[in-house]
């Protein structure tokens, strides 16, 4: 029996009980003034749905772990223990730690440096491939880019047999749109383009992460899925300050994930979803019982509920394998292997998180794998 009582931002009580609201409203004396019954726009969540926020906590349980230093016996959770999953906070994974700590803030940049910086980073998605560029040209920046040069350096680092790329996303080669050979030819190219159009500066200037993220989708091989990417990767630095909970766009793996949680949405988008995860999470989270420890006071975020259904579609392969997805994948590729990597957690100072308060001094190992 699934029920929460609530009060919503119109002053009406709420009462759900399995997906019925029944909602009233009382005058100043407390007199009934009317009472309704609806369904949750149509919604009806499958197993999968009670299954998001379990994984949620748990794999959060797992960051806290290890923060506290326990390498072993991090959770019982059976899936977990053997394959990888990605931290429920998106900030918190190793790539976007590096990208935080090492590629927007390991100095001072202009707005122009750090864009520059941001998207050659996210463009290949790939610690390797940065160190091997700032150890050749030095601390990257509007000054020492070079796209040829740049260029020619990762055909020589391809031909040792090096990879350059990143196996998160999938990208467009680009070769027609610019007239050359390789992928990485085409990529420096569009930073390139990117800041003889003085893309940097409109993103500064845009009012809204939507807006910002319009100028991103503009351009030759940045899709959705990826524009929204770079825009919130863009927005850890001090180029923007938009909230993480005013815009989202769901990627592949969230549609599988949604379609999972769910088996109707009714009449709203999975953009929709995607929001009213992020604000019931406190509800669902006290329903099931689930003590959920966020980032330092800082709540799920769109992006992360976003991720969490990414998650969420490949733990369901294991945990719900009756339901189906989108795109029909039914098995988890990534097994989880301990790292010795140590991670000193880093996060935007706009965000006010007190690494030294919360967290100690005390570096992590392994716990974005």
């Amino acid at each position: 029996m699934n029920q929460y009582r609530d009060t919503n931002m119109f002053g009406f009580e709420t009462f759900t009980f399995n997906c019925y609201t029944f909602i009233w409203s009382f005058d100043v004396s407390g007199m009934l003034l009317m009472i309704s019954i609806s369904k949750w726009g149509g919604v009806e969540p499958s197993i999968g749905y009670d299954t998001y926020w379990k994984f949620a906590c748990e794999r959060q349980k797992v960051f806290w772990e290890k923060l506290k230093g326990c390498n072993s016996s991090l959770t019982n959770d059976e899936i977990l223990k053997q394959y990888k999953f990605t931290n429920p906070y998106r900030a918190c994974d190793r790539v976007s730690q590096f990208l935080i700590r090492d590629v927007i803030y390991s100095d001072t940049f202009t707005h122009e440096d750090t864009f520059l910086r941001v998207i050659l980073f996210k463009l290949f998605n790939k610690v390797e491939t940065w160190k091997l560029l700032e150890s050749k040209f030095g601390v990257i920046s509007v000054d020492t880019f070079d796209a040829k040069a740049f260029a020619c350096f990762l055909d020589e680092q391809m031909h040792k047999g090096i990879k350059i790329y990143s196996n998160a996303y999938m990208m467009a080669s680009g070769c027609k749109e610019f007239n050359v050979t390789r992928k990485h030819q085409a990529h420096l190219l569009l930073v390139k383009k990117m800041l003889n159009e003085h893309l940097p500066m409109k993103v500064h200037n845009s009012e809204s992460m939507e807006e910002a993220y319009k100028l991103l989708l503009a351009y030759p091989m940045i899709g959705k899925f990826l524009a929204y990417q770079y825009v919130t990767d863009l927005n850890y630095s001090e180029i923007t300050d938009f909230s993480e909970s005013e815009f989202t766009v769901p990627g592949p793996g969230a549609k599988d994930g949604i379609k999972k949680c769910f088996i109707s949405t009714g009449n709203y988008t999975d953009s929709d979803i995607i929001k009213i995860m992020a604000e019931r999470q406190e509800y669902e989270f006290e329903r099931l019982g689930l003590e959920f420890y966020n980032l330092g006071g800082r709540k799920l975020q769109y992006i992360d509920t976003q991720n969490l259904f990414c998650e969420t579609d490949k733990y369901c392969r294991v945990a719900h394998p009756e339901l189906s997805g989108v795109s029909g994948r039914q098995k988890i590729k990534q097994k989880y292997r301990p790292t010795r990597e140590q991670i000193q957690f880093t996060f935007p100072p706009k965000w006010g998180i007190n690494m030294e308060s919360i967290y100690g001094s005390r570096q992590i190992s392994g716990v974005c794998t």
